[in-house]
């Protein structure tokens, strides 16, 4: 075969770079082409809402224009839906399970580790924690808080602020004591039982965590067995049945209180952030309205549980934004900044207590399902 000449071997040489640098220049703009997809994808995804199921503790919260503007330049706008915070497990559970969901913001511990517990057996990835809690409380009146003062079911902590002894207050409310029978009782000198208001255990967090403290104050320590969680439940359903009535949802009570008085609530068991908002939005309470820390009492954590990468990023900064962090105090939660939340509570005139040193956990969610099941089914005969 003849020898390629020097000019066909150098034109030979320019076709195959010409055709290589063309292959490489298409392999490249391929790939750029594909991280730009790549990147507008990622882009388009940071400003999709994250879907939450949330409380009705922290609805508001979420509807303040300042948090969701807050939230959009974080790139971590949410689409939430109320949820009753023992119903939330139900949608990660079999035919019923909500993958859309990216997180969940239960009230309490309990309804959360229900939460994470049927996110680990649907195998999602899974993360918690609490940016905002709130202790419970009784909200009262001054002249009922003299009483139980005198009587020594309570002690002065300081201005507007007593603590509760629960077992005593208990053990009086079982004996079925009136109001009238009490020792200096003239400023209430009613013929009613001495009973705290809740809300339907049944329906309502903050209920159940009535009869968690209860149960506690009964049997000096918490409940951890099934036969005790029975058997105390039993005692306790009269406190729940002589009642008469009791709202469905966390501000029935709350409301009663606020807007018909010491009459027919003189002790209402409530979060302490509900009258702390209120305190905040009206500047200000009536003279009487004092706040009495049961001792021990229960802190109900919203606790906020993230099932991918990016709810997790905003669990983070619900926890550690400062603009968000006041925003959370504004609507009467603790933060972990104490002083920053009594400083704001303390230009409304409510008294409260900067540190909670005697604070019990619930019963586990087994045995305070167990007691609330016994309690409906009396209070249902």
């Amino acid at each position: 075969m003849a020898a390629i000449s020097k000019s066909k071997r150098a034109l030979i040489t320019v076709a195959v770079a010409a055709a290589f640098g063309g292959s490489l220049f298409l392999a490249l703009r391929g790939q750029k082409q594909e991280a730009q997809a790549q990147l507008e994808a990622a882009e388009q995804a940071a400003v999709l809402p994250l879907k939450g199921l949330i409380a009705l503790d922290v609805e508001t919260f979420f509807k303040d224009p300042r948090v969701v503007q807050r939230l959009a330049a974080a790139r971590l706008p949410v689409s939430v839906s109320r949820v009753g915070s023992r119903d939330m497990a139900a949608k990660l559970d079999g035919a019923s399970r909500d993958t859309a969901a990216d997180f969940f913001f239960p009230s309490g511990v309990v309804a959360a580790n229900q939460v994470v517990d049927a996110a680990r057996k649907a195998q999602l990835p899974v993360a918690q924690l609490a940016p905002f809690h709130t202790p419970m409380v009784v909200a009262s009146w001054e002249p009922v808080a003299r009483i139980l003062v005198a009587n020594g079911l309570a002690k002065p902590l300081s201005p507007k602020v007593y603590g509760l002894d629960m077992a005593a207050l208990t053990q009086l409310m079982l004996a079925k004591k009136k109001w009238k029978e009490l020792k200096d009782a003239g400023a209430y000198e009613v013929s009613r039982s001495v009973l705290v208001s809740t809300t339907d255990l049944r329906r309502s967090n903050s209920g159940a965590m009535y009869l968690a403290l209860t149960s506690q104050a009964l049997n000096g320590d918490v409940v951890t067995d099934r036969p005790t969680a029975r058997a105390t439940a039993l005692k306790l359903a009269e406190l729940f049945k002589r009642q008469g009535y009791q709202e469905n949802y966390v501000n029935g009570n709350f409301d009663d209180y606020v807007a018909i008085g010491m009459g027919k609530t003189p002790l209402a068991f409530i979060y302490e952030n509900q009258l702390v908002s209120h305190a905040l939005a009206k500047k200000g309470v009536s003279a009487d309205m004092v706040l009495l820390y049961p001792q021990p009492t229960i802190v109900n954590k919203v606790v906020f549980v993230s099932l991918n990468e990016r709810a997790k990023a905003l669990g983070e900064l619900l926890a550690n934004d400062a603009e968000l962090q006041g925003i959370a105090v504004e609507y009467g939660f603790r933060i972990a900044d104490t002083a920053r939340f009594v400083k704001t509570v303390q230009a409304t005139g409510l008294g409260v207590e900067p540190r909670l040193t005697q604070v019990v956990d619930p019963p586990s969610f087994e045995l305070m399902a167990e007691m609330i099941e016994v309690v409906a089914q009396e209070m249902a005969q």
